[in-house]
């Protein structure tokens, strides 16, 4: 079994909007429903788990009522302090229903552009290992500081270091026991998605990210996403 686990808790503080950025409406629906509805037409996604606000499960539920979403989301969880925290309600939720040998596929409301052949790259480049993770190669020159950027005290070799990306995908028992063994203080200091697996010693691929699936964080993001959507929009209508 392969369960999206939507992650919307963010209050979206960064773009300076009044609302969460991934309820802002965009071609006349909500961001979140673009990457809901893609997951959600996916032979390979077979549930959809959703972390948000009690407020905004409300309204989300009202949306997915005009959505194609073929039945597939499963319920709600609460976001935690923390995106790893919030991680780890859904996987709590997932565990009622979804067996141990599953998939647990990790994506962000707020990267709209989640495209069908990402899905089925991950879905597939995942088999035979305990997860994976997209990523981006490195474009610019990496330096190292030790004294927070005010000075240089190292070049680093671009070639081997990479931008990991959403989505990603864990086999559901082995990610949830590496979450747990980090509570209850430890997984408060989790950057990545992936980082639990890593300390867990579980073995995680790397499939080439698609630059696309860009995550809404700046008013510049949003600005970019609308255009997309624009010109899609203009397109279909020639």
């Amino acid at each position: 079994m392969n369960v999206a686990l939507i992650l919307s808790g963010g209050t979206g503080s960064r773009l300076g909007s009044k609302i969460p950025k991934q309820y802002i409406e965009v071609g006349e629906k909500p961001v979140i429903s673009y990457c809901i509805e893609t997951l959600s037409a996916h032979p390979q996604i077979d549930a959809i788990q959703i972390v948000a606000e009690v407020f905004w499960q409300e309204k989300i539920k009202e949306w997915l009522k005009t959505a194609d979403t073929h039945q597939k989301c499963k319920g709600f969880s609460l976001p935690g302090e923390n995106r790893q925290l919030s991680i780890y309600h859904g996987l709590e939720d997932i565990c009622t229903y979804a067996e141990e040998s599953g998939y647990v596929f990790i994506h962000d409301a707020a990267r709209p552009l989640l495209s069908k052949k990402q899905i089925t790259d991950c879905l597939e480049g995942v088999l035979g290992h305990d997860g994976l993770m997209p990523v981006l190669p490195m474009k610019d020159t990496v330096y190292e500081s030790n004294d927070g950027g005010n000075s240089v005290a190292g070049l680093l070799d671009r070639s081997s270091i990479y931008a990991g990306q959403a989505p990603e995908v864990f086999q559901i028992g082995r990610y949830f026991s590496a979450n747990q063994k980090l509570l209850p203080d430890r997984i408060r200091a989790i950057n990545g998605s992936t980082e639990p697996a890593v300390l867990a010693g579980m073995d995680i691929a790397m499939i080439p990210g698609d630059e696309g699936n860009f995550k809404i964080t700046t008013q510049a993001d949003l600005e970019r996403f609308c255009k997309i959507i624009e010109d899609r929009k203009r397109s279909k209508s020639k």
